[in-house]
């Protein structure tokens, strides 16, 4: 079993369905999942919902229904956009689960008996919206003079009893955390941490009265867990905490939280504060991706451009949004997308470039060699040159993937891509079928192997199409990790076998703009 690496995605907030964001995340988190357990890793993913607080209550209210009726409808959306985006999440997390209850209490008892919290009142600013409190020099002026969050959002001022988390006690070992790795990423995103962390921390509202929607205080019935407690504890409540052995054992602490870059603050300062009181490992990694903008803007309702990520899907396939939204953006900071740029994308780099390229290579097998796979052909300087710059490519490409840097690590396939379609076009294996057919053959069967490896390559991204394209190959669907890449008899064992390459289907097909789209587009 290989080296552990737990992997989460921020859990979703289902007082409303998923939308772009949304699946923006959970893709990107399944990518890196498949692509660490493609590198060897002992790989767990973990996603959710984070149904209380007085947002989810509210919205209950407006519905005419209860929060738990509520947050059980809203949770299977999510579940459902997952499923339908080919996540391959090993636990879906709910906090309304009665073990994230105990792993939560558990976790606040810690923390009380570190002397980190006491009974007082809170006065001050708090946005239901963002389920935060700010500082009134935090606060923006809005339209007519009103006083909103930093977001943005509507902030009121709350007056109540609460329990307090000694915050203030954590600002040398939280800048001691930032200053002695790479826990906060990418590096914009801890600068701003850390100059926030170095004005000053005031202790921390955990607990409310005003409502009941939310994880039970321990001793203090009245009183229920500020959201951000209760939330964030997930990621423990998925390995079995507080039993501490077994999964919490091998994973814990968490190799990556992968999070958007709007709820930093409450990964990289709260977090670890609580777990630091709570004696508690603090996580490996944060990372803060940026926002995915519809034609530069941000999605809202107000706007009218809220997009259904599954509907987007089943227009122009899944393993065509998740290779776009991957390869359109560089990961970390804001990008956006629109119909046009899915289509003009995809076309050019999955249809045109690597599609055609395996298309036009196993039909050639199968009209002009019967589909026959041979080895120990005699190789040219040109097919030389041909498997070290795909090796070289998906080296760099891998190297990048590491690094979270997909959009390059993308970039240096397409590199490898165009090599093969060079050398196609240079090799023009159609011609050699009169002139020269056992150099055709070798042509042929350089183009197999090296389809074969840009195909295992890229498969954490577009595992679907993939894996169609590598069972028309004869590659067994064992032999499509990494390790793959690096065993060289691969190709003399199908060779020996009875496999024979037949009529191949493509598995990118051109996308063309929706009827609407294109009607909007001529007008």
């Amino acid at each position: 079993m290989g080296e552990p690496y737990y992997i989460t995605t921020a859990i979703s907030y289902p007082n409303g369905k998923p939308h772009i964001g949304h699946a923006y995340e959970a893709i990107a988190a399944d990518v890196i999942a498949r692509h660490r357990k493609a590198e060897g890793f002992d790989v767990r993913l973990q996603t959710g919902t984070d149904e209380h607080g007085l947002k989810m209550m509210q919205k209950a209210r407006d519905l005419g229904t209860t929060p738990a009726e509520l947050a059980t409808e809203m949770s299977g959306y999510f579940r459902e956009m997952c499923d339908a985006l080919n996540v391959d999440y090993d636990v879906f997390i709910r906090t309304t689960e009665p073990r994230h209850h105990e792993a939560t209490q558990e976790l606040w008892r810690r923390m009380e008996a570190k002397g980190d919290l006491y009974l007082d009142r809170y006065e001050g600013w708090y946005s239901v919206r963002d389920e935060a409190y700010y500082d009134e020099s935090e606060l923006v002026e809005g339209e007519g003079g009103a006083k909103l969050s930093p977001q943005g959002t509507p902030v009121e001022w709350t007056v109540e009893e609460s329990w307090f988390f000694r915050l203030s006690r954590y600002e040398d070992k939280l800048l001691e955390l930032y200053n002695s790795g790479d826990f906060i990423r990418p590096e914009s995103r801890r600068n701003e941490i850390a100059r926030f962390v170095e004005g000053g921390l005031r202790d921390l509202s955990i607990s409310r009265t005003s409502f009941d929607w939310g994880v039970k205080v321990p001793g203090s019935d009245n009183h229920v867990m500020y959201v951000w407690v209760d939330a964030l504890t997930n990621y423990l409540t998925g390995l079995g905490f507080p039993n501490e052995e077994g999964d919490y054992a091998r994973y814990w602490p968490a190799s990556l939280h992968l999070i958007g870059k709007d709820i930093v603050r409450f990964h990289t300062v709260y977090w670890p504060a609580f777990l630091m009181s709570a004696d508690v490992p603090v996580p490996q990694q944060v990372f803060g991706h940026g926002f995915l903008l519809n034609r530069g803007q941000k999605e809202s309702k107000s706007v009218g451009n809220v997009t259904d990520p599954i509907a987007l899907a089943e227009t122009f396939g899944v393993d065509t949004l998740r290779y776009f939204f991957l390869r359109e953006v560089a990961f970390g900071q804001d990008g956006s997308w629109s119909p046009e740029a899915i289509v003009t994308r995809c076309n050019a780099e999955l249809a045109n470039s690597f599609g055609n390229l395996a298309q036009r290579s196993l039909s050639m097998i199968f009209k002009n060699m019967g589909g026959e796979i041979k080895s120990d052909l005699e190789k040219s300087d040109a097919d030389v040159a041909l498997f070290e710059a795909v090796a070289s490519g998906i080296s760099n490409m891998r190297k990048a993937f590491m690094d979270l840097a997909f959009s390059d690590g993308l970039d240096a396939w397409m590199k490898a891509v165009f090599a093969c379609n060079q050398y196609v076009d240079e090799q023009a294996p159609w011609a050699l079928r009169k002139t020269d057919p056992a150099r055709m053959e070798a042509v042929l069967m350089t183009l197999f192997q090296v389809v074969r490896d840009l195909a295992i390559a890229v498969r954490p991204v577009v595992p679907s199409a993939i894996d169609a394209l590598l069972d028309q190959m004869g590659v067994a669907a064992d032999a499509r990790g990494y390790e793959a890449l690096e065993k060289s008899d691969w190709f003399a064992v199908l060779a020996a076998s009875d496999y024979a390459v037949e009529k191949p289907q493509g598995v990118f097909p051109r996308l063309e703009l929706p009827d609407d789209q294109a009607e909007g587009d001529a007008a």
